[in-house]
C-alpha cells in the first residue's frame, strides 16, 4: 500500500486575469413569460447564491493515498437577476452558477439541474450535505469516512464528480470531500452529466456546488436554529445579515456547531463552521466584496461492517442488506456465500486512538464593474488553505481460516494551499437584431499539494464479537508532493432567435500541468521521479431551449467533459500511462411550470460515454476499463393541488456499465460500477392545518436500487426503502413578541428501523457501511 499527500507551498502565487469579452443574451428573471422578453442590461451586483431571486431585498483508501488533481476554478459572482416572482415547485427560477454563467435561471439552461434551497433542507432536515444529496434527483452518497461526502450520480462516482465551493474547483472530490453542515449554506446545486465547460477538469458525471449565505440589502434579519436528536446529537446555528448603516454597506455572517453521534459505539463528527461576507457599492458602476470562511471537522470514524460468512454466523446472520459469494481481498480466505452478522451493527473495529480531522480557511474578495450600459468586468481572487489528517484501522476483513477479523491501520495527511483568480467580461449585445450575450471568462489558479503517508501498515487480528479494540502502534512516515497549475479562457454565449428559441453554447480550452515527486521514509527520491505531466484539454456545450407555450421548455445539449483517467494519480507509477479521458453526453428534455405556478415538472433522456479509464479491482489494484457507458432517464415533479396540500417526487433509472475492460486474469465488461444503483426514488407530502397554531405534518420515502461494492459486482448491496415523518407547529408571535418566527419540529427518521447497506468503498471491499436505525429529533428555529 502506499500513502501520498502533497507540499504545502512554500509561497503563495496569485495568479490574475484579465479580458476581454461579449455580450450576453437577455437575462429572463424566473418566470417563463419573463423569459422571453429582452433584458435589462447586465447590473453591477454582490456575488449571490443560487438561490431564486427575490426582490430587493478522501479518498477511498487508495484514493486518500493519493493526491490530488488540480482544481479548475469557476465562478464569480454573476449577474444581477431581475426581481423574479414567486418561487416554482421544482425552485426552477434559481439561478445556478455552477451550470452557467449567463445569469440564466434553471429553466433556461439546455441541462438538468437542480438546486435545493435552504428553505427545502430546513424543512426536510438535511443536516450534512450528504443528506441533501439523497434527496436530490437521482443521486446517492455514503460518507464513507475515506471520502466523505462522496456522491454517486447518473453512473458516476467519486473524482468523476466534481465538488465546487460557490463555484470554485479545489482539487478532487474524493481526496478534499469533508462532511459538511449545511447550516451555513444557502443552497446546493446538482449539475448532471459532463460539465467541463464551467467547472473545468474532472465533471465527467457532473457537478455539486455549495453556496455560502450571501448579504442582502434591506432590513437586519437574524435567525437561530437549535436540534437535538437520541443519539445525543446536536446542532446550533446564528445568522444575521442586512444593511449596515454605512450606506452601500451590506453584510453576511453565519456561525454553526453540531456533534453528530453515530450509532456505532465511540463514533461521531464535531463540526465547526463561521463564515461572513461584506458588499459594498462604491458607486451606480463599481461594487466590491471580500468573504471569509474557517471550517473545522474532528471525528472518530466508522469504516464499516465485515463479510462475514453465513456459516459462520449461523443464527446471526441476516437478509436483505447484502449477498452474494466472497474470496476476501485481503487475505484471500473464500467465505463463501455471506452477510452481515447482527452483532456488529453497532461494533467499533477502528483503534482507540483514531482520528479524523480538518481545518480550512477560505479568503474571497473581487468587483464588478460596469464599464459600460452593456459592458461588464467582473473579477474575484481567492486563496484556500486546509490541514486534513486520517490516523484509523481501515480495514476489517474477515478470515475463514482464523474466524477472526483480520485489521490493517492506516495514515495519511494532507497540506493545501490554493490560489487562483477568474476574470469575467460580459457583453450585451443585439446582433441583426437578436439579443445575445456572451461573457468570456479566463482562470487561473495553483495548487501546492504535500502528502505525507504511511510507509508500513501495522495490522492484528481480533474477535468479531467485542474485539479488543488496541491502538495504532508504531508509524513510519513518507511523503509525496504534487503542485497542479491551471490556465483556462473560455466563451459561453446565448443567442435569441426567436421569443422563444435561443441557442447557448460554450467552449473552454485550458492547460494542465502536473508536478509530482515521491520519497521513501528515509527522504531518498524514489526511481522515476520527479514526474512531470501537461495536457490541454478542449471542451464545451451546444444546446437550445424552446418554449412554444408559456412555461413548457424543451432542451437538448450536446457537453463534453475531461478528468484525469486514473482515480487516483499517486497510485500509478511514473512508467504508467497516465492521461486525460473525454466524456460525452447527449441529452434531451422538458421542463413545465403550470397551473398558475402551483404544479411543475420536468423530464430528462441521457446518454453519457467515458473512455479509457483506470477503476478499482480491490484494495490497491488498478485495472484500465475502456469504456464506461451510461444511459438513464430522470423525471421529478411536485405539485400543490389546494393550499394545504402538497406532492412531490422524482424517479431516476440508469443502466450503467463498464466495456472493453479485459484485465490479466479476467474481464469486467458488462459490469456495473460500484455505488450505482438502477433506480433511485423520491417522495414526499405535506399537509398543513391553518388553525391559529399552524400545524404541518409530512413523510418522505426515499428507495434505492440494488448496487455493487466493487467492479467485481459479486457481492450485492440490497435494495432499501426508508421514510422520514415529521411534524411542526408554528408558534405565533404573540407568544414570543420579539420574534417573527418561530417553530418546533419533531421528526423520526427510518421510522421502520430498516437496517441496509448505504455505501460500500471499492478500496475496501471485505466491509459495508450501514445505514443509521430509527431516530428521533427534535428541533427549534427562530427568526426576527
Amino acid at each position: 500500500m502506499s500513502s501520498i499527500r502533497i507540499s504545502r507551498p512554500r509561497r503563495v502565487l496569485l495568479v490574475s486575469a484579465a479580458f476581454t469579452s461579449f455580450a450576453v443574451l437577455d437575462l429572463p428573471a424566473a418566470l417563463a413569460q419573463q423569459a422571453r422578453e429582452p433584458l435589462p442590461p447586465v447590473e453591477v451586483s454582490p456575488p449571490q447564491s443560487s438561490k431564486r431571486a427575490k426582490p430587493a431585498a478522501r479518498e477511498a483508501q487508495s484514493t486518500r493515498r493519493a493526491a490530488v488533481r488540480r482544481p479548475a476554478a469557476s465562478a464569480v459572482p454573476r449577474p444581477a437577476v431581475p426581481a423574479a416572482a414567486a418561487p416554482t415547485p421544482l425552485n426552477t427560477n434559481a439561478v445556478a452558477e455552477s451550470a452557467s454563467r449567463l445569469g440564466l435561471t434553471v429553466r433556461e439552461i439546455p441541462a438538468t439541474v437542480e438546486v435545493i434551497s435552504a428553505e427545502t433542507m430546513r424543512e426536510q432536515g438535511y443536516r450534512t450535505v450528504s443528506e441533501v444529496a439523497q434527496g436530490a434527483v437521482g443521486v446517492t452518497s455514503g460518507d464513507a469516512p475515506g471520502e466523505p461526502a462522496g456522491f454517486s450520480m447518473r453512473g458516476f462516482t467519486n473524482s468523476q464528480i466534481n465538488t465546487l465551493y460557490n463555484g470554485i474547483k479545489i482539487g478532487p472530490q474524493n481526496m478534499t470531500s469533508r462532511i459538511m453542515d449545511t447550516a451555513n449554506l444557502e443552497a446546493v446545486e446538482f449539475l448532471k452529466g459532463p460539465a467541463s465547460l464551467i467547472s473545468g477538469e474532472g465533471a465527467a458525471g457532473g457537478a455539486i456546488n455549495f453556496v455560502t449565505k450571501q448579504p442582502h440589502t434591506g432590513p437586519i434579519r437574524n435567525e437561530a436554529d437549535f436540534s437535538y436528536d437520541s443519539l445525543n446529537s446536536f446542532r446550533a446555528h446564528y445568522g444575521s445579515g442586512g444593511s449596515t448603516n454605512v450606506e452601500g454597506l451590506d453584510y453576511r455572517f453565519d456561525i454553526s456547531r453540531s456533534s453528530l453521534n453515530g450509532f456505532v459505539d465511540d463514533t461521531n463528527t464535531k463540526t465547526f463552521d463561521v463564515s461572513g461576507q461584506l458588499n459594498y457599492r462604491i458607486s451606480d458602476s463599481l461594487k466590491v466584496w471580500g468573504a471569509i470562511e474557517y471550517r473545522e471537522d474532528r471525528g472518530k470514524a466508522y469504516w464499516g461492517a465485515p463479510l462475514v460468512p453465513v456459516a459462520f454466523s449461523g443464527s446471526h446472520a441476516t437478509s436483505g442488506i447484502v449477498s452474494g459469494n466472497y474470496v476476501s481481498n485481503y487475505n484471500g480466505t473464500n467465505l463463501g456465500a455471506v452477510t452481515i452478522d447482527d452483532r456488529t451493527f453497532n461494533t467499533n473495529y477502528n483503534v482507540l486512538d483514531n482520528r479524523n480531522v480538518a481545518q480550512e480557511v477560505w479568503l474571497r474578495g473581487g468587483f464588478e464593474l460596469k464599464l459600460a450600459p452593456d459592458l461588464t468586468l467582473k473579477s474575484q481572487a481567492y486563496g484556500y488553505g486546509a490541514e486534513r489528517t486520517w490516523f484509523n484501522n481501515e480495514i476489517e476483513a474477515f478470515n475463514s481460516t482464523t474466524n477472526l477479523v483480520d485489521r490493517e491501520r492506516f495514515y495519511v495527511a494532507y497540506s493545501q494551499r490554493l490560489v487562483g483568480n477568474i476574470t469575467d467580461l460580459i457583453w450585451d449585445s443585439n446582433i441583426a437584431g437578436f439579443d445575445n450575450r456572451l461573457v468570456t471568462t479566463l482562470s487561473s489558479s495553483y495548487l501546492d499539494f504535500v502528502r505525507p503517508g504511511a510507509a508500513n501498515f501495522p495490522g492484528d487480528s481480533v474477535s468479531l464479537v467485542d474485539p479488543n479494540r488496541g491502538f495504532y502502534g508504531l508509524l513510519t512516515t513518507q511523503q509525496q508532493t504534487a503542485r497542479i497549475d491551471n490556465e483556462a479562457l473560455s466563451f459561453e454565449d446565448r443567442l435569441k432567435l426567436t421569443h422563444s428559441f435561443a441557442l447557448i453554447g460554450g467552449l473552454r480550452v485550458e492547460h494542465i500541468g502536473l508536478d509530482r515527486n515521491s520519497t521513501d521514509k528515509n527522504g531518498v527520491e524514489k526511481a522515476g521521479f520527479p514526474f512531470t505531466k501537461d495536457w490541454g484539454p478542449v471542451t464545451g456545450r451546444i444546446g437550445y431551449t424552446w418554449e412554444p407555450v408559456p412555461g413548457l421548455t424543451f432542451f437538448s445539449q450536446y457537453a463534453t467533459g475531461a478528468d484525469i483517467a486514473a482515480n487516483n494519480i499517486f497510485l500509478l507509477g511514473p512508467t504508467q500511462p497516465l492521461d486525460l479521458t473525454m466524456s460525452r453526453t447527449y441529452e434531451t428534455g422538458v421542463k413545465h411550470l403550470f397551473w398558475d405556478n402551483r404544479a411543475e415538472w420536468s423530464f430528462s433522456a441521457y446518454d453519457i460515454l467515458r473512455k479509457n479509464v483506470y477503476a478499482a479491482a480491490g484494495g490497491q489494484a488498478l485495472n484500465i476499463a475502456g469504456r464506461q457507458e451510461s444511459k438513464g432517464v430522470e423525471l421529478a415533479a411536485s405539485v400543490r393541488p389546494i393550499e394545504p396540500l402538497r406532492l412531490w417526487g422524482n424517479i431516476a433509472y440508469v443502466d450503467a456499465r463498464y466495456a472493453d475492460y479485459n484485465f490479466a486474469g479476467g474481464s469486467f465488461s458488462g459490469n456495473t460500477p460500484p455505488n450505482v444503483p438502477r433506480i433511485v426514488a423520491n417522495a414526499g407530502a405535506s399537509y398543513r392545518f391553518f388553525t391559529p397554531w399552524p400545524v404541518e405534518l409530512g413523510i418522505t420515502g426515499r428507495h434505492v436500487g440494488d448496487r455493487y461494492n466493487t467492479d467485481a459486482n459479486v457481492v450485492t448491496m440490497k435494495a432499501y426503502t426508508v421514510a422520514d415523518v415529521y411534524a411542526f407547529v408554528d408558534i405565533p408571535k404573540t407568544v414570543f413578541n420579539a420574534v417573527d418566527q418561530a417553530r418546533l419540529t419533531f421528526r423520526v427518521r427510518n421510522i421502520t428501523d430498516k437496517r441496509y447497506a448505504i455505501w460500500g468503498d471499492p478500496f475496501y471491499p471485505d466491509q459495508i457501511l450501514l445505514g443509521a436505525p430509527r431516530t428521533y429529533e427534535i428541533s427549534a428555529a427562530f427568526k426576527w
